[in-house]
């Protein structure tokens, strides 16, 4: 799934996952998902919220290492598209999108299939 960085200010301040993404990939009995950016793996809590009117990830440490890896760029305030990859039960990878708009994360036989449609 497509996500994109989210600014407050000159800040990112998380993660825009869009209501139809949330519908699809997340189940509503989950308060807490991993995350794998590049070999760090966080945890992050979803508000209730987030199956409501703000389908978004907020957390400290994710922010810090969006502005870490994005914020050179120059993208100003610019969203950056991102890929957001089942992993596992909970589980996503975060990855950069290509210039030619393949996702930089590979992607396992598994989480291939955790995305295919019912």
């Amino acid at each position: 799934m497509v996500v994109k960085t989210q600014y407050q200010g000159h800040r990112i301040s998380g993660l825009y996952v869009g209501a139809e993404n949330v519908r699809r990939y997340f189940s509503k009995h989950v308060a807490v998902i991993e995350l794998q950016l590049d070999h760090l793996q966080i945890q992050c809590g979803l508000t209730p919220h987030f199956w409501q009117d703000q389908p978004e990830i907020h957390d400290p440490r994710l922010c810090d290492w969006l502005e870490a890896k994005y914020q050179h760029k120059e993208t100003g305030k610019t969203p950056v598209p991102l890929t957001l990859i089942p992993s596992g039960k909970n589980s996503f990878k975060l990855g950069s999108i290509s210039v030619s708009g393949h996702s930089r994360t590979r992607q396992t036989a598994a989480s291939s299939a955790l995305v295919q449609p019912a």
